[in-house]
């Protein structure tokens, strides 16, 4: 039940049921501050380069203009709601001389000011709205009454929409004689899901500014709080990973299922199907990927007894590998790898988490194959191994010209970003560390030893135990 006659923004994202991060106010304030930027950036990416003056875009915002960069402020028209008097100064995005009230003309045009009702909980809560004609977004920075913040964010069209009828409700009660105008510049950009490339490069400059802001947030620990290592809350970018990584997940299920029902059509081109088979494939992949990434991010911010505590029950390997490993040879084949797998003739029962050991060794099997040149020759042997089952990828570089026909691999260059990620910089490639991978396979019963050897390159062994 909502707080006032009107619902608040946080409201509306607690009630669409999104992965929201509860943490403390210091560390929310920082996730609210990284994708600030990670979304001034992405609008830097997508507004168009145009010589003109016309608007590509709304930004709805509380308490003051979020973005400071002029091609930003220039591109897109701004309104800023607030329960205070107003300031024109707290628009400028640097120091006046004292005295001085004028509001540049190259901004002033672009923005203007709402006020909210004093009683209005919403006059607490910082957020941003965003209408383009590439995508919508909603952040929301919020206090509760026992004093903890929450930091949620969507992407989903509806989600904004419902967003934008409850301040449209407020712009009614307080000034009707602009809601019309206000609500016709809302209804230029279509409330369409967005391109799931939107979302990627999202969470890739999410992760690009992660590094700086944990510097900071560092420094301030150390300063501030030398003596709370033991209460520590999880950091900032787990938490940020896991609920961008829940929010990722609805577009492209929403896109992924409307192409499987355009799949069942019996009369389109085969061209049609194709492409159709395409996005399928992509939409699963990059699910795939972001339910790996959430799983990794659940268990770094989970307790201990309670990310142990996995179900583990008798698995059968026979079935997991047969519906992984026609999928690891796509993988394969659309690198331009080659893919050999050898299995005992009969594949015992393993003990472990039938869903997450299909995810996990999918997701390691996709990064395994990313950190490769093409012409790769990946070997996958199964064998048993005393009261476990062994399963090792090793990869070799395939030299036609050489006497030898398997040179040595190199590793791939890799740096750290956050708790969680690495980056190939060769390959642009983001994925999950060794150490949260190893900790996967710890939470469904098995082990991950990597290996570097100097005629195999990387050798990755995966440890699953035997039922009795």
């Amino acid at each position: 039940m909502y707080k006032w006659i009107l619902p608040s923004l946080s409201e509306i994202l607690a009630e669409s049921q999104l992965s929201v991060a509860e943490c403390s106010p210091a560390a929310s304030d920082r996730q609210w501050c990284v994708s600030l930027a990670a979304t001034e950036q992405l609008l830097l990416n997508t507004l168009a380069t145009t010589s003109t003056d016309a608007t590509q875009g709304l930004v709805l915002a509380a308490p003051a203009p979020m973005f400071s960069q002029p091609r930003v402020t220039q591109s897109l028209q701004t309104i800023t709601f607030t329960a205070k008097p107003f300031n024109p100064l707290a628009l400028m995005p640097f120091q006046m001389p004292t005295g001085t009230t004028v509001i540049p003309s190259e901004i002033a045009p672009h923005e203007s000011v709402l006020p909210l009702l004093a009683a209005d909980p919403l006059g607490r809560e910082q957020f941003c709205l965003i209408f383009t004609e590439k995508f919508r977004l909603v952040l929301v920075l919020a206090e509760d009454n026992c004093g903890k913040k929450r930091f949620s964010f969507s992407f989903d069209p509806e989600v904004v929409q419902m967003a934008w009828r409850s301040l449209g409700a407020r712009v009614m009660l307080n000034n009707p004689d602009f809601y019309a105008e206000l609500n016709s510049l809302v209804q230029k950009y279509e409330p369409v899901a967005p391109d799931y490339h939107i979302l990627m490069q999202f969470s890739q400059l999410l992760l690009t500014q992660l590094p700086q802001e944990e510097k900071a947030a560092n420094r301030h620990d150390k300063e501030n709080c030398a003596d709370a290592s033991a209460h520590r809350s999880p950091r900032p970018d787990v938490e940020l990973l896991q609920a961008f990584a829940h929010e990722v997940r609805t577009p492209l299920t929403t896109i992924r299922t409307m192409t499987r029902l355009l799949l069942k059509q019996k009369t389109l081109p085969a061209n049609v199907i194709k492409r159709l088979e395409v996005i399928d494939r992509e939409c699963t992949e990059q699910i795939d990927r972001m339910e790996l990434l959430f799983k990794a991010a659940e268990l770094e911010t989970s307790a201990p007894a309670k990310s142990s505590n996995t179900q583990l029950t008798p698995t059968s390997l026979d079935q997991v590998l047969q519906q992984s490993i026609p999928r690891w040879q796509q993988t394969a084949n659309r690198r331009n790898l080659t893919l050999d797998v050898v299995l005992p003739q009969q594949l015992p029962t393993v003990v472990s988490n039938p869903s997450m050991l299909d995810c996990v060794l999918t997701g390691l099997m996709e990064n395994f194959t990313r950190s490769l040149p093409a012409g790769s020759h990946i070997q996958v042997h199964v064998i048993p191994a005393g009261d476990q089952l062994k399963l090792q990828l090793s990869p070799q570089a395939q030299c036609k010209d050489s006497e030898n026909p398997f040179a040595a691999v190199t590793p791939p260059i890799r740096k750290a970003l956050g708790q969680l990620l690495m980056f190939q910089p060769e390959t642009g490639v983001i994925s999950l560390n060794l150490s949260a991978t190893k900790h996967l396979f710890q939470a469904i019963g098995g082990k991950l030893i990597v290996r570097q050897r100097p005629q195999h390159g990387e050798v990755l062994t995966i440890f699953l135990p035997l039922k009795d």
